[in-house]
């Protein structure tokens, strides 16, 4: 594990990533048994690390912030498996890893995950693919020790060692170096949030532009994007797939539905130059898309 330190400023934090990982669920999910382990001020407020017991008895410890579920880990042997759906739709990106290879010599070997909080899908992803690099960015240095202590990241940087690169970063400053040093990855996850809300500023075409030319021929970005006021709204993700079409050739979204967690919902974007088909798939239409979103 490379831990690289950050350059980027508190303004460019404030305005493009301030990003504590994932939002899957509300705090309206149904949970029993809750006890507070600790209380951490972070960039974006107050966060809570919780140990509650879902429906079926089983221990969780969440990371709670802004009302919402960040993220979360299975406390037993099960604890590199994701508790959320949304973080299981993230290995998508499979699906299109034999086509890419056959397409283009490469298939997925190398990530870049915007967003760490919980660091719970690179727990799953590297030891699910003995073979995967992953870089991960996280703005707020307060939530990885808080992943380290109470998440299984230290258990996962032993395991994954030099495979395992964080980064404390704003993730648009990031992607800014990295184009400009010509890294390149075969798949980029955005799973960043300001509390409940998406940061817009990794999501409009400049961002994806630049995460674009970030990606090797064939690769993938795929984007958490949330719904609000109970599922009714879907402004957010209408105007990212408009985003997205307007960069990628094709663009998919995939629903991420977990009806024992969420109180809102969650959907996959999935974008790319590459010709693939993924499980589970909406057909989408122009009805569909929304304002294509621009920096400002």
């Amino acid at each position: 594990m490379t831990q690289k330190p950050s350059n980027a400023s508190a303004g460019a934090g404030i305005a493009a990533g301030v990003a504590l990982g994932a939002v899957a669920v509300g705090a309206a999910a149904i949970f029993v048994g809750s006890q507070c382990l600790q209380l951490v001020r972070t960039r974006s407020g107050m966060a809570r690390v919780k140990k509650v017991r879902d429906a079926a008895g089983n221990q969780v410890r969440v990371l709670q912030q802004g009302g919402v579920y960040q993220s979360a880990t299975y406390l037993d042997e099960r604890r590199f498996e994701p508790v959320f759906a949304y973080y299981r739709a993230f290995d998508r990106m499979f699906d299109a890893e034999a086509s890419k290879r056959t397409a283009t010599g490469g298939g997925i070997d190398r990530v870049l995950v915007m967003g760490g909080g919980g660091y719970a899908y690179p727990k799953h992803a590297l030891t699910a693919h003995p073979a995967l690099d992953m870089d991960v960015v996280e703005i707020d240095p307060s939530i990885t020790r808080l992943a380290r202590r109470w998440f299984f990241l230290d258990e996962l940087e032993h395991i994954a060692a030099d495979r395992l690169c964080l980064i404390t970063s704003d993730a648009r400053t990031f992607i800014s170096q990295a184009l400009a040093e010509g890294t390149r990855y075969d798949a980029v996850v955005n799973d960043c949030f300001a509390g409940c809300e998406p940061v817009r500023a990794l999501a409009t075409v400049e961002a994806l532009c630049q995460v674009k030319v970030c990606l090797n021929p064939g690769g993938l970005y795929l984007a958490n994007v949330v719904s609000s006021a109970g599922g009714e709204n879907i402004d957010f993700l209408r105007d990212a797939v408009a985003t997205a079409a307007a960069v990628f050739s094709h663009v998919h979204v995939v629903p991420c539905e977990d009806a024992a967690f969420g109180a809102e919902d969650n959907y996959l974007l999935i974008a790319t130059d590459g010709a693939y088909s993924f499980h589970g798939g909406l057909p989408l239409d122009e009805a569909l898309y929304g304002e294509v979103m621009r920096d400002v």
